[in-house]
């Protein structure tokens, strides 16, 4: 689409998120396939998450191998992972907002979203693709709670960075990729929910 010059940088922002999550909500209402929630997810290969990864960002980057490398050596292999895509700005505090799929080895695939603020030094805004390797999660449904921790560049190569949350022994693990890098520290929190909201509280 054409550039309109008389769109301000906070315009074009908020309509790509009501493009975003116009998108989810209407998604959120078709009918879903039923899956037990209860069931452990057996835990991927750090080799499987690059691949699929490498076919979700669209490249073969040595950048995405070394930030999972780095992930799989700090906490081991995942046994979820989400592919999506999230749109947030802010210069003091902001919003974060997200939707994609959540993929586990045997207990299917869910839609899910995610919301939060971020709070802190931040540069930029971002519609960045987003990968997350989810460790220690013992049913989908543990999922849908809210993640805190310090969401900064704790590890950045090659056009990737990667942070973490936490809640209750789960580690969310945020691999991004896109303009907006994000600098300095977000102390924030990200909340996972099953259906599209405007809600980040």
């Amino acid at each position: 689409m054409p550039h309109d010059p008389v769109w301000t940088g906070e315009t074009t922002r908020r309509a790509a998120l009501f493009g975003l999550f116009s998108a989810g909500l209407l998604a959120g209402a078709l009918p879903a396939t039923a899956y037990d929630d209860g069931v452990r997810p057996d835990s991927f290969r750090a080799s499987e998450v690059v691949e699929n990864g490498h076919r979700f960002f669209g490249s073969v980057s040595r950048g995405l191998a070394l930030t999972v490398e780095e992930a799989t050596r700090r906490w081991g292999e995942p046994n979820g992972y989400i592919l999506g895509q999230e749109a947030s700005g802010a210069i003091v505090g902001g919003l974060r907002y997200g939707e994609g799929t959540l993929y586990t080895r045997n207990a299917g695939q869910r839609r899910i979203y995610w919301q939060g603020p971020t709070l802190g030094f931040d540069v930029g805004g971002d519609g960045a693709r987003t990968m997350m390797l989810v460790y220690n999660l013992p049913a989908v449904r543990d999922l849908y709670r809210r993640f805190g921790g310090v969401d900064g560049s704790a590890y950045f190569i090659g056009g990737f960075g990667m942070t973490a949350v936490t809640d209750g022994g789960i580690v969310v693990v945020p691999i991004r990729s896109g303009v907006g890098a994000r600098l300095g520290i977000n102390v924030g929190y990200l909340k996972f929910t099953s259906r599209a909201t405007w809600n980040p509280f």
